[in-house]
């Protein structure tokens, strides 16, 4: 079995997927911080594919960094100044050649996060 990694980004306020929210994805290595890619959620809240492909993965430390107050922004949730929750960074680690599903449920004023299926 080959490892991968998913999201999905749930606006828990307005109880809908969270489309055109954007993702970063880094890889930890010592003190270093890679930047793997960026992806966009689609209008189901997930991206149109895994945010780790097959073919790319490998055990380590991860995080991904979910850019939940330019959604808001554009959601129209009113801005405060500074925003509560601008950049949402989620730290996992990968042990195992596995599915990882990470996803992430917001509000403006608070979020949650687990590892599903």
């Amino acid at each position: 079995m080959t490892g991968y990694l998913t999201t999905h980004v749930l606006d828990t306020a307005r109880g809908c997927p969270a489309e055109d929210l954007q993702i970063e994805l880094f890889r930890l290595a010592g003190d270093k911080r890679v930047h793997l890619r960026t992806l966009t959620t689609n209008q189901d809240g997930r991206t149109d594919g895994p945010i780790l492909p097959e073919e790319e993965f490998e055990t380590g430390t991860y995080e991904l960094v979910f850019h939940a107050g330019s959604y808001l922004d554009r959601t129209g949730t009113p801005p405060e100044s500074p925003r509560f929750l601008d950049q949402v960074p989620i730290r996992f680690g990968m042990s195992e050649p596995a599915h990882y599903h990470v996803p992430l449920l917001l509000s403006p004023f608070g979020y949650s996060t687990y590892r599903g299926s």
